[in-house]
């Protein structure tokens, strides 16, 4: 359980570490191409995955589902910036959490997996509870005009990457963590390509700021995906632990925080929302 702990930590840690950007003058955009480095780095270095995945021919399927995520991934990291400070950490993270019923849905009408009542009633529970978080209709609400979108891509967003990885694993026998390091890869190339055409246009800035958090999010990122994989292998018999244990855990925590730290006030349909994710979660793991 400490592997959990800690990845539902680092996890939590990335959206406080958005929240405290702007305030700071930390450039996001800068700091997520960096963080695609050192996630890089630590790959090559925890995992000793291979970049043997990327020599394959430009025609292979694999290389499109790549270049998509390679694109996917900076990019949702900026929505997902710009969610905790449009609506806060703790309806961020929830949705971020509740992706997973993308991928689900996706088992059952892509992959071929059998639909039971239980994964049925829990995917329903999943998406009212979205609707629930994102909803502006109370008055405490911390969201600005139109917030309620960005919470709403960073769910369909992180699903998608869910179903590609997936779609990854279905293509070839290469390990995990080389995908992984494949799509690291392409993702800091075209994270830098953008980064360099900030600054010929000047449009951006070097900073030291920024440099140590890159290094601070990389990392953050990093261990929430390596302690996950260690909790799945301490736990290989138990995966519905591992799976509820996480998801549930990064909810509550993130309530903590945003209300703790944050000061994030939530309406009652928003609490409810909360409690049916953590119902649905826990629904989907013992299904």
């Amino acid at each position: 359980m400490t592997y959990i702990a800690f990845s539902i930590l680092c996890s939590v840690l990335v959206s406080v570490l958005f929240k405290l950007a702007p305030g700071r003058r930390i450039d996001v955009r800068q700091v997520i191409a960096g963080s695609y480095l050192v996630a890089v780095l630590l790959c090559l270095g925890l995992f000793r995955s291979s970049l043997a995945f990327l020599w394959q021919p430009f025609g292979n399927v694999a290389w499109g589902l790549l270049l998509i995520l390679g694109v996917l991934m900076p990019s949702l990291f900026l929505v997902l910036a710009r969610s905790v400070i449009a609506v806060g950490v703790v309806r961020t993270d929830a949705a971020q959490r509740l992706s997973l019923l993308l991928p689900l849905l996706a088992a059952f009408t892509l992959f071929g997996e059998t639909l039971t009542w239980l994964k049925a009633l829990g995917l329903a529970l999943g998406l009212f509870a979205i609707a629930c978080i994102v909803s502006r209709a109370s008055a405490a609400s911390t969201a600005g005009r139109g917030g309620w979108h960005w919470p709403l891509v960073v769910f369909i967003g992180m699903g998608i990457v869910d179903i590609l990885f997936k779609r990854m694993a279905q293509l070839s026998s290469v390990p995990f963590t080389d995908v992984l390091l494949a799509a690291f890869t392409l993702a800091l190339a075209l994270a830098l390509l953008y980064i360099a055409s900030l600054y010929v246009r000047g449009q951006a800035n070097w900073s030291w700021r920024n440099a140590v958090a890159a290094l601070l999010l990389g990392t953050l990122n990093f261990g929430n995906i390596f302690f996950y994989v260690r909790a799945h292998q301490q736990l290989a018999a138990q995966p519905a632990l591992v799976f509820s244990a996480m998801n549930i855990g990064v909810i509550v925590l993130a309530t903590l925080v945003g209300a703790v730290l944050f000061g994030e006030q939530l309406g009652r349909l928003n609490r409810a929302g909360l409690l049916l994710a953590v119902v649905a979660v826990a629904l989907l793991a013992i299904a």
